[in-house]
């Protein structure tokens, strides 16, 4: 299993993170995560990955329903999380990041195995700091 972490600020950004290898993703965006090691809870993953990765200490929040295919014998799963130390910066995989709005999510250059994920991740979460619901009326 893969899991990622879908990091939003309170202004209700999304945290994107631009890939460096291999070299067919290279230069695509991700959700930050990584590999389930055996005998490791998911969570734990997402947590360890993150610090790695980003230098960012946080807490899984919720799992996204579903999980999407990554190659015949691995799966993504998604969960949101909240950065409780640090300032996100690319250490690992990743060589440059950005903070997208629900709006500006959907045209960025997402890794093939992710698009489907954050398409469903934007259409069931409601970010921190979202003013409106989708149908424009007040929350």
């Amino acid at each position: 299993m893969v899991v990622a972490g879908a990091v939003f600020d309170e202004a209700g950004r999304l945290l994107a993170a631009r890939r460096t290898a291999p070299p067919e993703l290279a230069g695509r965006w991700e959700l930050p995560g990584g590999k389930v090691e055996p005998g490791e809870r998911a969570e734990d993953a997402l947590v360890r990955e993150l610090r790695e990765e980003l230098g960012v200490a946080v807490r899984p929040l919720e799992r996204l329903p579903g999980e999407w295919p990554l190659t015949a014998d691995l799966v993504l799963r998604v969960w949101t999380a909240v950065i409780l130390d640090g300032t996100p910066r690319p250490l690992q995989d990743h060589d440059l990041l950005c903070w997208v709005t629900p709006a500006e999510a959907p045209a960025l250059g997402w890794v093939p195995a992710d698009r489907p994920a954050v398409e469903a991740l934007l259409a069931a979460v409601t970010p921190p700091g979202a003013g409106a619901r989708r149908d424009g009326s007040a929350g």
